[in-house]
Order: structure tokens, then sequence, then C-alpha cells
């Protein structure tokens, strides 16, 4: 009895419901509350036996090692830096016979002279010599840079005797055959020919010259087309004469090998090396910035260019200028890492630009500093914008706190590197020499590049970053540029020529 009510009363529910549901209401059995799933409890780490974690202190700072120094019964200064690691041995000799030392109108005769050294000296030719170091698996280079001049050696230190052999013909004993300067005057002047459609050099050459003009510092190490035009083997040659003399040289010599095997590798190698009976000394002019004058912009005009390359630029401090080491610091910060303001501002939130760096010349005398980046045309002027707010606002309020525990480390870190290897403490150690560092200066640099405040670091950049008295140099085109920097406020600018005529 009770089944068949039951089964009445289903069937008059479903009738209710295909009755409402033609009424158009849409009936739906009450939804009843689901419990919510509470979250499984985090596992707990196992508590560690030997307690909690010390918190890391700082690294030391870093002490690059000193070479011994010592000189020569003909005048040749040594830098010697024993490393025992591994068996190999790099050497650099070092004169101080640079770009800066190049005759009036007669830029690049300095790397012209170094670039001639190894095509052909003692018996053997450009090929034999470039034969001959291959078959000690060592590397032979040579070249100049703004202040000095280099030959540079690196091999195991099995062959380290026959491998010397060949450096001291290079350096003594150069041939300086007409054939092989036909050739290397011919590539030299293609290579300048080239340069006129590379934005990025043609920034840098037009930058020096107007910083520079006629001073030492005012052309590129390799010259002008107009001066390579000048130059003759006779001038290579008594160049040569001049500059290549032992009592103006340092040897770098860094890597497995000690005091005694120096001397007798050099008795053998540069011992018939010999200066004139009357020294000759070249005269070097000091770099003198011309007058302070305002912030001005010259612009390169390379027509439908997709990109421009932007360079603000201004005096900068000498390699030995107190400091020095403390605006190492201050353009970590700026520009001299991936992490650097302007570099997270034109690239990272902007991307106007693949990449924007600055970096101090630590010359002799006093160099440039050059903050540029390369850009796409259409943002000109507002990356121009941006990069002149970065650096005066770097100028005006200093580093802060986070970027001077950060350019600590990185400015350690680079010169840990420096010295990682046998061929990169040789390179730096002749850096040092060629622009006249002592032996240590590393050593005792490193304190104040380690120590510098952020107080010490705002004065720095302050004094030496500011773009009030810049030069702004644009490789781009002019037609779209022009209407770019007026928006910025930049009514008048100058032209210049691709080799800043």
């Amino acid at each position: 009895m009770r089944a068949r009510v039951f089964e009445r009363a289903r069937a008059i529910v479903a009738s209710c419901v295909v009755l409402l549901a033609a009424c158009g209401d849409d009936v739906r059995p009450p939804q009843l509350p689901r419990p919510v799933a509470s979250a499984p409890p985090a596992p707990r780490e196992p508590a560690d036996a030997l307690g909690p974690r010390p918190p890391l202190p700082p690294p030391a700072p870093y002490t690059p090692p000193v070479p011994v120094a010592y000189q020569r019964s003909n005048g040749l200064t040594v830098w010697l830096l024993e490393r025992h690691a591994l068996p190999i041995v790099s050497m650099q000799v070092v004169v101080p016979a640079g770009a800066a030392s190049d005759p009036a109108g007669k830029g690049g005769l300095a790397l012209a002279t170094a670039t001639m050294l190894d095509e052909g000296a003692g018996k053997r030719g450009a090929l034999e010599i470039s034969r001959d170091v291959d078959q000690l698996g060592a590397t032979l280079r040579t070249g100049a840079y703004a202040d000095y001049a280099f030959v540079e050696l690196t091999t195991l230190k099995k062959n380290l005797a026959p491998a010397a052999a060949i450096l001291g013909d290079v350096v003594a004993k150069p041939t300086f055959s007409p054939v092989e300067w036909k050739r290397v005057s011919d590539l030299w002047k293609n290579e300048l020919r080239a340069r006129q459609s590379e934005p990025n050099a043609v920034a840098n050459v037009v930058a020096l010259a107007k910083v520079f003009g006629d001073r030492p510092y005012g052309h590129p190490t390799n010259g002008t087309t107009k001066s390579a035009a000048k130059v003759s083997l006779d001038d290579v040659k008594a160049f040569y004469a001049a500059s290549w003399q032992p009592h103006r040289a340092t040897v770098v010599i860094a890597g497995d090998v000690t005091r005694a095997e120096v001397d007798q590798l050099l008795d053998g190698a540069l011992g018939a090396w010999k200066s004139p009976a009357v020294k000759t000394e070249r005269a070097v002019a000091t770099s003198g910035i011309p007058g302070v004058a305002p912030r001005r912009v010259v612009v390169v005009d390379r027509p439908d260019a997709p990109q421009s390359v932007i360079a603000v630029v201004r005096e900068g401090v000498a390699a030995s200028d107190p400091s020095a080491p403390g605006l190492v610091r201050v353009n970590a910060a700026l520009g001299g890492s991936f992490t650097s303001r302007l570099n997270q501002d034109l690239r990272e939130e902007h991307g106007w630009s693949y990449g924007a760096r600055s970096r101090f010349s630590f010359t002799k005398q006093r160099g440039m500093f050059t903050a540029e980046a390369a850009v796409h045309t259409e943002h000109t002027g507002d990356a121009l914008a941006a990069m002149l707010a970065d650096i005066d606002a770097l100028a005006n309020e200093g580093l802060t706190e986070e970027e001077v525990d950060k350019t600590r480390l990185l400015a350690r870190a680079d010169l840990v590197e420096a010295f990682e290897s046998v061929a990169g403490a040789a390179k730096r150690l002749a850096r040092n020499a060629g622009v006249g560092l002592p032996p240590d200066h590393d050593a005792t640099a490193s304190a104040k590049l380690y120590a510098a405040t952020r107080e010490e670091l705002a004065r720095l950049a302050a004094q030496h970053v500011g773009t009030k008295n810049a030069v702004v140099v644009i490789v781009g085109p002019k037609a779209q540029i022009a209407p770019q920097l007026a928006k910025i406020g930049i009514t008048s600018f100058d032209t210049s020529g691709p080799e800043g005529e």
C-alpha cells in the first residue's frame, strides 16, 4: 500500500515540474551549501641540528698582488708577478708611445708603427713569424692605445724560450719591409673609410675632436683618413727609433717563471736591445681641456638610419687622480653594469635601446667621461632627455644605499676578474705601466675603491658626472632628429662630418 502511495506522489511531483517548465520558470532543486575544504597545513621544515644559519658578512676587500719591480743594466724596467699554479707565462713589452705621441697632422702613426713590428723581424718575414708562433701554440699581438704601445706574448712554460726569442726580434729587430708597409697602409686606409659607416665609431671620433680639439687626445688611436694619407714608411722608422728604446720600456711578466729565469730569458731575447748613445725623449703635451663651455649638441647626419647613436661626453680625470677609484663605483651605478640606471631606463623600462652604458677613460693625462646608447630613431629626443636626466640625477642626488652596496661588490668582482688569469694580470699591469702608475697601484687603490662611503661617492658624482658643460654627439638622420630635439628644448645644434671636421 505504502509503495503505491509513494509512486503516485512521485508522478504528481513530476507532472508539476513539467507544467512549471512549460510556463517558462526555471525550477531547480535547492542547492545545499557545500562544506569548505580546509587547506592542509604546510609541512614543517625539520629543525636544523646545527641551529639557525648565521648571516653572511660582506666579502673582505680584495688586494691584488704586487709585482716585483727592478731595472736591468740596459735601462729596461721589469715587473715580475710569479704565479706557479699553471705552466703558462704572459709577457707585455710597453713603451709610452701611444696616440698622444703622434706628431701633429699624423694621427695613427703610433699604431701604424706598432702594427709593423710583427710584419717582418730578424730573419723572419711576416708569414714566418705567424707560422712559428702558431707552431708553438702561443699568441703574439701588437698594438697601441692613447698613451702607450705594446707587444704581447702568451705561451706555455715549455715553449717560453723560443717564443720569447720571436718577441725579442719583433721588439728590437723589425725590418719595416716596404712591401709589407704597402699592404698594411692600404688596409689601414680601407678600415678608416669603412669606419665612417659605423655610427658608434663615428660618435667616438667626433666626441674626441669636440672635447679635446687639437690636443693629444683629440684624435682616435688609428687616426683619420686625412692623417693616414700623410704617414709614410720613413715616418714609421723615425717614430720607432725615437720611441722604442729599452730605457723607456717596461717588460711585464706574469706566470710560472722565476726572476732568475726571467733574467736569463731577457739576456737572450732582448740583451742586444740598446738605447742610442744620446737618449731621445719624446715630448708629449698635456691633454688640457679647452676652456669649459656650456653644454652643446653636435649632430652627424646619417639620412634614413633606423637608429641614432647618442653620446654625452665631458672631461674626466687622469688615472693617477685620487678620485679615480671612487669614480669606478660612481660609473658602475650610472652605466657600468646591466642593472645600472641608464640601461634600466632606456632598455628595460622604455625599450628604446638594446643597451646603454657609460665609462671613464683613465688615461695618463685627464681623460674623458662618456655615456652612450644606440636608440630607435623615432625616440632619439625622448632617449636623450632621459639620459641627461639620469646623469644629472646621479650628479645632484648621489647614489642610493642599495647602489653603494651593489657597486662595492661589482668593483671588487671586476678587480678580481682582472687578476684572475695570467694573461689578464699581465694586461692589467701593462696598462698601469703604460699610463704611468706604480707597480703597487691596484693594491693601494683597492682599499679606497672598497671603502668609499655614500657621501664620498656623492661628492665625486657632483664633481665629475653632471651634464652642464657636456658635449652631446648624435649620429643619425638630422631631418628626423631636429623636431624631436626642439620638443625637448634643444632648438639649435652644430653639425659635423664623420671625422669631427
